[in-house]
């Protein structure tokens, strides 16, 4: 019998020749990735214990994404913590603000990452990184602590679910909807403490950054990791970013899952994740009529440049509605200056729409973006928890950065088919 991608990398990381789920290892990190909402007290945790290493300044990459630029003092102390860590251990790859980026797209648009890699962080779409066949695993701040300090952790071999989507996306449906589809059709606990490995010919033909769209959104169906086997698209864009080598390795055939699930998706439609759980995807048009007073474009999730360029798409020559704001956020600061030198920005603020430094603050109603009591907003984010972007007594619809846009110009949600 074969081996997962996910067992081979496992097994290769615990010195082993295989595994299998429900074995427990201690495995080598190839990569920490820290930021500075939970690596502050990941290192308090170090002090407490009077530790005061890393096990690499150059296998930990640093950015802070959350508060940026720091919206308080508290934010601001946090951010000069990590910063006089990352000075005390000479940790080599630290993006200061005017560098920066969201942590997840970041790490992938600068080479960091690659196939057959365990990479770890302290926050949960650190999964994003199965994009490039890497093991990203997200822990809390106290495995962090001991993924910093020994460069190992310990784990239990998950289970692996593979999910087998099928089909040409029609125009208009994008990576964002087929796992808000996915997600609708196994739930926020269908994949709990597993992994879910996605394969079949739309992933195929996704290029890498739209599938991370999909890797992003795994944990919220609670895997622990996302997954998709490396292919020339891959190998493709890493040779663009750095010339680091690789150790990749796929599934076998004849490797064994604890389900298998097959979507068809040729006739999906813009589908629309409604509030409270990502889980809850509605087709666009059942949701005609819902006013919004936010729209927003941006996050770990989509805020690639293509996103903003299908966002772009629909709002030029249009306005944005009156009493909307909508509020646009590239993801890194390369992002930034693409969106900047096509132009893009001339389309977003002649629409209406304000363009923020690179920040994930609006998802997880931290910053830049906050809603009050009885709004309403409409996100390319991964979360519309109950008070996940301000009030608790706000709602969060989640949807493709065209179906933002196409919301923002009607003021309502909408059916970006209707501009396209």
């Amino acid at each position: 019998m074969g081996a997962t991608i996910t067992e081979k990398i496992l097994a290769k990381h615990a010195g082993r020749e295989r595994v299998s789920p429900g074995e427990l290892l201690n495995v080598d990190i190839d990569l920490v990735l820290a930021h500075e909402v939970t690596t502050p007290p990941a290192i308090s945790e170090l002090e407490k214990l009077g530790i005061d290493r890393v096990f690499d300044p150059e296998r930990i990459v640093v950015t802070p994404d959350h508060f940026v630029p720091n919206k308080d003092e508290r934010s601001a102390d946090l951010a000069k913590r990590l910063r006089d860590w990352v000075k005390r251990h000479n940790i080599k790859h630290y993006y200061e603000v005017g560098r920066h980026g969201i942590c997840h797209t970041m790490l992938i648009e600068q080479g960091h990452i690659g196939p057959g890699m365990i990479v770890v962080a302290g926050d949960s779409h650190t999964c994003t990184h199965g994009v490039m066949g890497a093991f990203g695993w997200g822990v809390g701040s106290t495995e962090l602590a001991a993924a910093i300090a020994t460069g190992k952790l310990w784990l239990e071999v998950p289970e692996t679910i593979k999910v087998v989507v099928e089909g040409e996306l029609p125009k208009g449906v994008y990576s964002k909807d087929v796992i808000l589809y996915v997600l609708s059709q196994i739930g926020v606990s269908g994949a709990t403490d597993k992994v879910l490995e996605f394969a079949g010919s739309t992933i195929d033909e996704l290029e890498v950054e739209d599938r991370a769209t999909i890797t992003n959104m795994a944990v919220e169906a609670g895997a622990t990791v996302g997954i998709i086997n490396p292919d020339q698209k891959v190998f493709d864009y890493l040779s663009k970013r750095t010339n680091k080598k690789f150790d990749p390795v796929s599934s076998d055939p004849d490797a064994e899952y604890s389900q298998v699930h097959c979507f068809e998706v040729s006739s999906l439609e813009p589908l629309v994740g409604v509030p409270p759980l990502p889980s809850n995807g509605k087709p666009v048009g059942e949701l005609k009529g819902v006013k919004i007073d936010q729209a927003v474009v941006g996050s770990c999730t989509n805020g690639r440049i293509q996103d903003l360029r299908e966002a772009a798409k629909i709002l030029k020559g249009r306005k944005v509605a009156p009493f909307v704001r909508m509020i646009v956020i590239p993801a890194t600061t390369s992002i930034w200056k693409q969106a900047l030198k096509e132009g893009l920005f001339d389309i977003f603020t002649e629409a209406g729409a304000a363009v923020s430094t690179p920040t994930c603050g609006p998802c997880l109603g931290a910053h830049m973006g906050v809603l009050a009591a009885g709004e309403v907003a409409i996100a390319s984010t991964n979360r519309n928890f109950v008070g996940r972007m301000g009030s608790p007594k706000s709602s969060v619809y989640i949807a493709s950065p065209a179906t933002v846009a196409a919301s923002a110009v009607r003021g309502e949600i909408t059916d970006p088919r209707e501009f396209l």
